[in-house]
């Protein structure tokens, strides 16, 4: 019976351990948005797509997001650079990427598009407070 109960008390330990561990890739996963940093690694690892990552930095103070929107299903991924309005780095880095602008855009934005049909990139010079915004769409 004592071998028993340590080796469930050590099956136990271990299972708390890998929930801890486990737990914040859980709340993620499901998650519905989050507003982050590059400084938040966990966020910044499991949010952000390659070409947000590789993006150049137009300004020293910028922030992620993510939103997961229901019906149409699009997960919307989103780095706002602050206190700029210059987003030529931005645009040189799509072409280099592949991206070709489009005519016409469903917001008031620039629209690029590469092979995938369900990705659009936007690139919206916001006012108040002055900032470039680019968004990766991916519509399913």
């Amino acid at each position: 019976m004592r071998k028993s109960l340590k080796v469930l008390s050590g099956v136990i330990i271990v299972v708390v351990v890998a929930l801890t561990y486990v737990w914040p890739y859980i709340v993620m996963e499901f998650a519905g948005s989050a507003h982050y940093t590059e400084q938040d690694r966990r966020e910044y690892d499991f949010y952000t797509p390659d070409i947000l990552r590789e993006m150049p930095r137009i300004s020293s103070h910028y922030d992620f997001d993510f939103a997961n929107i229901t019906g149409p299903a699009s997960l919307v991924y989103a780095v706002r650079y602050y206190d700029t309005d210059d987003s030529s780095k931005v645009e040189d880095y799509l072409n280099l990427m592949g991206y070709k602008k489009q005519g016409t855009c469903h917001i008031e934005a620039v629209c690029w598009r590469r092979r995938d049909p369900h990705e659009i990139v936007t690139v919206s010079t916001l006012e108040s407070p002055k900032a470039i915004l680019v968004s990766v769409i991916y519509n399913f």
